[in-house]
């Protein structure tokens, strides 16, 4: 059986989407699962254990028509039986159009549009997040296989991959005998930044109270910002924005090596989830908690306004993002550092002291 899924967005959303990868291929043990994305996130999901092949949509092939039509017919050549189009937009909805002999096209119901699938998916009434939410794109198979659920959303980073990093951060100045923080102190989304001024006393805190590094990763248009957040920190020593990441994979592996993931909310949260790598993340109030931080965990938490104020609508967006206090930030990263990380820290050090 070959089985195409199609996802076109950002990293959160590809991270997400994956556990559809999964499920699908513990239902069909057998099959052939290729996933779509774009070039910038494929990199992501290489040795993936749910997925057999990536197909990238490059930039050039998304901004030129004929480049594209001419891509997503060279893909339906491979004469899918079963095609699960997540976006559901006229872009993706040509992957089915190109497929007609397929058994199952299934995307999302829209006014207008998805005349070429098979199948056609309501909007859940109600999802507990946004994982369950693209799982139940697959219901129409439940008509005559019985779906093996999966809702975890896994990367991985080899060994190998993982050594090069470390020593690249150990020339930069990490000592991995002291725990390593990685911190998300921006966001794609400006509306989306913590106020800095508070994330630098969380920051200050957590290497004071807990002998953290913290390291600042950033995208090339991120950098100044990091930079100037870093001096603001008076370009304390146990900080570091000098560790560069070239790839969406590098990210990953820089992220593999740390102890703890903590800062905005965003694509780069999912993945250290995806890597179990112990986390927690900040919420704006137009990012919903229940919805994003999915599959949480006393080892995968985060706080949202109306977590402090039930009631945080009613205040301006300013106002309702200034309940979350740095102190609340700094216990909550503390109870997962003592559940979770505090006993490696002292096993890893007992080791080198043999």
């Amino acid at each position: 059986m070959k089985i195409l899924v199609i996802r076109f967005k950002q990293i959160g959303d590809a991270v997400l989407s994956s556990a559809i990868c999964n499920t699908l291929k513990k239902t069909f043990p057998n099959s052939e699962i290729d996933y779509v994305l774009y070039e910038h996130i494929s990199p992501l999901f290489q040795k993936h254990k749910y997925i057999d092949n990536i197909i990238s949509i490059t930039k050039e092939e998304q901004k030129n028509p004929l480049k594209y039509i001419s891509k997503v017919w060279k893909v339906t050549r491979k004469k899918y039986d079963i095609i699960i189009d997540i976006m559901s937009t006229p872009k993706s909805e040509l992957f089915s159009l190109f497929s007609m002999n397929s058994k199952y096209r299934i995307g999302r119901a829209k006014k207008y549009r998805g005349l070429v699938y098979t199948d056609k998916v309501n909007e859940p009434k109600y999802a507990e997040d946004k994982v369950d939410k693209f799982l139940k794109l697959l219901d129409p198979l439940k008509k005559e296989y019985n779906l093996i659920y999966d809702n975890n959303y896994t990367l991985s980073i080899t060994n190998e991959e993982k050594k090069i990093m470390k020593k690249r951060m150990e020339e930069a100045g990490i000592d991995f005998s002291r725990p390593v923080f990685v911190c998300a102190v921006n966001s794609r989304r400006p509306e989306k930044v913590y106020d800095v001024n508070k994330m630098i006393l969380v920051i200050e805190h957590l290497i004071e109270e807990l002998n953290t590094q913290i390291i600042f990763y950033y995208s090339p248009n991120e950098k100044e910002f990091v930079k100037t957040v870093h001096k603001k920190l008076n370009n304390n020593i146990n900080v570091f924005s000098n560790i560069k990441t070239d790839s969406i994979r590098e990210l990953a592996t820089l992220l593999s090596n740390c102890d703890m993931f903590f800062g905005n909310e965003g694509g780069p949260r999912h993945i250290a989830q995806s890597l179990d790598i112990p986390s927690f993340a900040i919420f704006s109030p137009k990012s919903s908690k229940k919805e994003w931080l999915a599959n949480p965990s006393k080892k995968h938490q985060g706080v949202e306004p109306k977590d402090i104020y039930p009631e945080c609508g009613s205040l301006s967006y300013k106002d309702c993002y200034s309940l979350i206090q740095p102190d609340y930030i700094v216990n909550k990263i503390k109870d997962i550092y003592n559940n979770f990380i505090k006993n490696k820290e002292e096993e890893k050090n007992e080791e080198s002291c043999i």
